[in-house]
């Protein structure tokens, strides 16, 4: 599922291709003040009336194990828009692009240079937005082309014998986009059977979405049919499905409270 929303530069970047979800509303900047409070927001004063650049970053480097969440805590304190995980020849290369929602914030993003992310030290270049929606119409292309990938991959664990495992009704999602709601989680689900209040989006400690949900069916024959949807697309995300309980879903759910 793609939004339709108007970016920095003032451009809706319908020329360069399809439109890559917001992850987050920035409701505070990395300097501690709501949104556009400070002058180091106001394009008029940084930019002298000129439109600001586009706020992209590439990365490089990443553990191809790595995820969503562990790009968010390698950029924590900046508000980060998007993530799109690049993939070559349908295996993940290492490298990402990343969104910001200022452009003076992908200043304090290249300090971040090889920084490490656990044994890994990460490369933060400038990007441009011709780069980022050409990767994102590359990423596109390749989910529509019937060749769904995850937008990155994960080390396996759980996910081996999962078919074996005894069904509870309750079903974990995993590799949602950030920007995902209810609604989205019931658009999938629309051959089952929920409501909203069946579905448990998962928070972290700052209120943010993880990228996984719980939810509750009717019954374990109702879960255990629906895993029919397991690495399906969201959007253009791959949805990992995964049977799950009562105390795992309440422990995930309440750590975000």
């Amino acid at each position: 599922m793609f939004f339709k929303r108007k970016y920095m530069d003032g451009s809706d970047g319908r020329e360069m291709g399809p439109k890559r979800p917001q992850l987050f509303d920035a409701g505070s900047s990395y300097f501690g003040g709501p949104s556009g409070s400070s002058l180091m927001y106001n394009s008029s004063y940084a930019y002298s009336g000129q439109p600001p650049p586009f706020p992209v970053v590439r990365i490089r480097g990443l553990p191809f194990d790595c995820n969503e969440v562990d790009v968010l805590d390698f950029f924590r304190g900046l508000d980060i828009l998007d993530i799109l995980f690049v993939h070559k020849g349908g295996r993940f290369s290492g490298e990402a692009f990343c969104v910001l929602a200022y452009p003076l914030q992908v200043d304090f993003a290249l300090q971040r240079n090889r920084q490490n992310m656990g044994r890994r030290y990460i490369e933060v270049f400038r990007s441009k937005r011709q780069e980022y929606y050409s990767a994102v119409a590359h990423e596109t292309f390749d989910v529509r082309a019937g060749s769904p990938h995850r937008v990155a991959p994960r080390a396996k664990s759980s996910d081996d014998g999962k078919d074996l495992i005894e069904h509870t009704g309750i079903l974990r999602l995993r590799g949602l986009p950030y920007s995902a709601g209810k609604d989205d989680i019931l658009d999938f689900f629309k051959d089952y059977e929920l409501s909203e209040d069946r579905i448990h989006i998962v928070l972290n400690a700052d209120g943010k979405p993880t990228g996984e949900a719980y939810v509750e069916f009717a019954s374990a024959d109702a879960s255990r049919s629906a895993m029919a949807k397991d690495r399906k697309t969201l959007g253009s995300r791959y949805i990992e499905l995964f049977p799950s309980t009562a105390k795992e879903m309440d422990d995930s759910v309440s750590r975000g409270r």
